[in-house]
């Protein structure tokens, strides 16, 4: 799962402002520009404290920035980790308004500022899919249809001419089923093939 796209939200606790901020990122090099882009924007914060996940390579980061130790990064990367969220960067901002919170509240605080970036952003599921293409006759395409959406795939686009030709992408556990299951509709007429594998939101 990671994040549908950039957001924000806020609080105050204690006096203090609180700004979660999510993204979507596929590297760690976007995680850093969305991190020091947040900084940009909040210049005058008294701490932007961020974590992040990333599917390549399985990295995690996560930074205090100020605070005490294992009072804010550590936490807002553990809601990262409770949420299943991977390629996803969340910073969460702090304007200090001059009340101390104890370890326990900023743990709490951040917490919370985290849970509410990654709810103003939008948490989707992501699946490992097979980008496809399947070729039959006219009157085979009514059968077939039915069969990828039935079997999770989605259509991208396709093309009319002597014969229909379908590109869709498909969840690879259920690629083999589907590729079966159109062989059995059309008696082995229609060609369906398998390509590079990518990840597509599935809901």
């Amino acid at each position: 799962m990671t994040v549908a796209g950039m957001a924000s939200n806020e609080f105050t606790e204690r006096c203090s402002r609180f700004i979660g901020s999510a993204a979507p990122v596929r590297s760690e090099e976007e995680a850093v520009d969305f991190i020091r882009g947040v900084r940009t924007k909040n210049r005058e914060a008294t701490h932007n404290v961020y974590a992040y996940v990333i599917r390549a390579g399985q990295i995690r980061r996560y930074s205090d920035d100020g605070e005490p130790q294992g009072t804010a990064g550590i936490p807002v990367l553990n809601v990262l980790q409770k949420s299943a969220v991977t390629d996803t960067a969340v910073v969460v901002t702090r304007y200090f308004g001059g009340i101390l919170l104890g370890a326990g509240g900023l743990v709490r605080a951040y917490s919370r500022g985290a849970s509410a970036a990654l709810k103003a952003a939008g948490v989707i599921t992501m699946s490992a899919c097979f980008q496809a293409r399947l070729s039959c006759s006219y009157s085979h395409y009514g059968k077939v249809m039915p069969l990828i959406e039935k079997h999770g795939g989605k259509v991208d686009n396709s093309s009319f001419t002597d014969h229909v030709a379908i590109h869709f992408h498909i969840p690879c556990e259920k690629a083999e089923l589907f590729g079966n299951a159109a062989a059995d509709a059309t008696c082995g007429s229609c060609q369906v093939e398998f390509g590079t594998k990518k990840f597509y939101r599935i809901s």
